[in-house]
């Protein structure tokens, strides 16, 4: 048997999971071949005959869109999702994979949100138009899946190996946004599969470096190899710690450091001496010609600033370190370096570990995606365990897992006091929850400035330190704002990381992946709340209490698909107020209303657990009996019957009249089995009120109760 297939579905069901969209993979002719994590209003549109059309127009020639315009489309479609159609092939055959159907900005679904509760959209079932809404609040997620997609297009890929591969390599599309670009993967797996060649190609950069006049001696040489060989044994950071330590010893520099670019920026990684203590970033762009003269002679770039205290000057000199013509770091110390061959061997060094310090730099990245990878994975099947009566409390443990914190906590902001209020806290010493001002030192900051923050020790940043009862054990706090476009949700917090570590960089890139996640979750949960709560509303009679003739004729339906299929039995109750319209003429309307309460609440109590009643219209009641035949359900109803006629009201006594039928191969349709038993009903009417009438195949009564 072909695993192809089953591996191909497993891939794009991941891939879709992972990134938060649909993938429906259409043909030629506009048939579904596959769906992954489909989005649960488009089942809903796509399968009512109303809206089908209008989904034809978007969805349904996304084939003839891509065919049309020979490469891939981007659309939004009448109901305000996002959607990039994709060619993609499968078996020598043409297909598109339509990819998204998320909402990228919140307007759009709080529309959709409007059309469901009060729009063209409220014939569906708000819990299930909204079971599985999918929002992205950014196109990134969007675009990741479709590029990764866009693998299959113009050639094919039935390969299974070219599956695999895909499977097996999650780095690329589950790693985090990050502000700037990241290396191709596969570049990174070539070139740590080239390592030895190019370890062995260093072998000559060495021999070259001891041939320096400042090395020509065999104790440096020595040293240098001893250096050189445990690089490779070692992380990015720390064979950059390695170099430093051997530059500082070997050229009697008080401090030096090593400075990562970043954009037009060059950031410290790590140090020795004073500049350890230092915030360092230099903001100089790579193709600087400063940069360019100071590489060609093989010189440092000079920094001077005054002394705070106007003692003199401070200086650092900056030795850039260059890979194919691309400056990737530079090595800094806070001395002038001004012997002409002591300053060309250490440029020349800084060239020379230039591409060795490079590839443990990639093999760092593979290491650190791969382990976002495994840990995005393992947060989103936390995620989809999580049940919505303790949502805010799961969200908040299965975050601070993750980030190792003993201490977590998530504000939601509330919109019209525009505060924030604690909905989960865990590891607390008091109880966040019944704190009035809380996220009034840094949470609601973070959220007002949209940026999050990782500080390593609070009295260093000028923020006021917790109350001392709060007794946190450690200074150093991490806070992340949520936010979907333009719609600041809340604040997660992060404090006492275990083993008294510190908030890192590396914690603020898995919370920026997983943040879009936790946002989506977040919406999705208060449109499922404010769904249920609008369904129950949308389906409840206000004055009784019980559900309304809408939601009774729907559940006939559901309940006579299931009596066909399991030839269970299935009868109907209609209820009647007798000579109502007098009693409200009489006594008033408010009386009457109290009399149809009343009515009601013996109804409920009347009531097994699968039985469901209705207030109908008016002074009519329906009970609908699952499992219950013509005769059982006589008596149900010759119950209520008595109970009505025995109760006191307060102006005079009330009665009613009752018609049951029930399913058979005559009746066998909602409409039929309403009118059975309305014909039931009127037979009751005729027998003189107060009385329980079934209805037969002829349309006859069966037993006559006349009181």
């Amino acid at each position: 048997m072909n695993a192809a297939p089953a591996k191909k579905a497993k891939f794009l069901d991941r891939l879709a999971e992972e990134n938060g969209v649909a993938i429906v993979v259409v043909d030629a002719d506009g048939s579904v071949a596959s769906e992954s994590n489909n989005n649960s209003m488009c089942r809903s549109l796509y399968g009512s005959a109303e809206f089908a059309p209008e989904c034809a127009k978007f969805c349904g020639s996304a084939f003839e869109m891509v065919v049309d315009a020979g490469k891939t489309v981007d659309y939004e479609c009448y109901a305000g999702l996002s959607c990039r159609a994709v060619p993609v092939w499968e078996g020598g055959k043409p297909f598109v994979a339509i990819t998204g159907r998320t909402f990228l900005k919140a307007e759009r679904y709080r529309k959709a949100t409007e059309r469901a509760i009060t729009g063209d959209w409220r014939q569906f079932r708000p819990t299930e138009f909204f079971e599985n809404v999918l929002i992205s609040g950014a196109g990134q997620n969007l675009e990741r899946a479709a590029n990764r997609l866009e693998k299959f297009t113009n050639r094919e890929r039935n390969d299974l190996l070219e599956v695999d591969r895909l499977a097996v390599a999650p780095q690329e599309e589950a790693a985090a946004e990050q502000p700037s670009p990241e290396p191709d993967p596969e570049e990174i797996n070539r070139l740590i599969e080239k390592f030895k060649s190019e370890t062995e190609r260093a072998a000559g950069d060495l021999e070259t470096a001891v041939s320096f006049d400042v090395l020509k001696d065999r104790k440096a040489a020595s040293e240098w190899r001893s250096l050189f060989g445990s690089l490779m044994k070692l992380d990015y950071r720390g064979a950059c710690m390695a170099v430093l330590e051997y530059l500082r010893e070997r050229y009697s520099l008080d401090s030096v450091v090593w400075l990562e670019r970043q954009g037009d920026e060059f950031v410290k990684l790590a140090a020795i001496g004073e500049l350890a203590d230092k915030s360092l970033n230099i903001g100089i762009s790579a193709n600087n010609e400063r940069i360019v003269n100071a590489v060609r002679r093989e010189a440092p770039i000079e920094f001077r600033e005054r002394k705070a205290d106007g003692s003199g000057e401070r200086t650092l000199s900056l030795f850039p370190v260059m890979l194919a013509d691309e400056v990737q770091a530079a090595i800094g110390s806070n001395v002038r370096v001004t012997d002409t061959e002591q300053r060309r061997a250490i440029s020349r060094f800084a060239q020379t570990l230039a591409s060795q310090l490079e590839i443990l730099r990639l093999r760092d990245e593979v290491a650190r995606r791969d382990w976002l990878a495994r840990a995005i994975v393992k947060f989103n099947e936390n995620l989809r365990r999580i049940d919505s009566e303790d949502f805010w409390l799961r969200i908040t443990q299965i975050s601070a897992e993750l980030l190792g914190a003993e201490r977590a906590s998530i504000l939601v902001r509330n919109e019209k006091s525009d505060s924030l209020q604690a909905k989960a806290a865990i590891g607390a010493r008091i109880n966040l929850l019944s704190e009035p001002a809380v996220g009034t030192r840094v949470a609601g900051r973070v959220l007002e400035i949209g940026d999050p923050v990782a500080v390593t020790d609070i009295e260093g940043v000028g923020i006021e330190s917790a109350p001392a009862e709060w007794s946190y054990k450690t200074s150093s706090f991490l806070s992340y704002p949520i936010i979907i476009d333009d719609r600041r949700i809340g604040v997660l917090n992060f404090t006492d990381k275990a083993g008294g570590e510190i908030f890192t960089q590396a914690d603020l890139d898995l919370l920026r992946a997983i943040a879009p996640q936790i946002a989506v979750a977040i919406d999705r949960t208060a449109m499922k709340d404010k769904a249920g709560e609008y369904e129950q509303l949308s389906v409840t009679d206000p004055l009784t209490g019980l559900l309304n003739r809408r939601y009774l004729e729907e559940r006939v339906a559901e309940e006579i698909t299931r009596s066909k299929r399991y030839r269970f039995s299935l009868s109907l109750m209609l209820l009647d107020v007798d000579d109502f319209k007098s009693y409200n003429d009489t006594f008033g309307h408010p009386a009457g209303d109290t009399a149809l309460k009343a009515v009601a609440d013996i109804l409920k109590e009347s009531l097994r657990g699968a039985d469901v009643a209705a207030r109908y219209g008016g002074e009519e009641f329906a009970i609908l009996l699952p499992q219950t035949s013509s005769e059982e359900a006589a008596q149900i109803g010759e119950r209520i019957r008595k109970r009505v006629e025995r109760m006191e009201f307060p102006h005079r006594r009330v009665t009613v009249s009752i018609g049951i039928a029930s399913c058979s191969s005559e009746v066998d349709s909602s409409k039929d089995l309403i009118s059975a038993a309305d014909v039931a009903l009127y037979a009751a009417k005729n027998h003189g009120r107060n009385n329980v009438q079934i209805f037969n195949n002829w349309g006859e009564s069966l037993n006559d109760n006349v009181h």
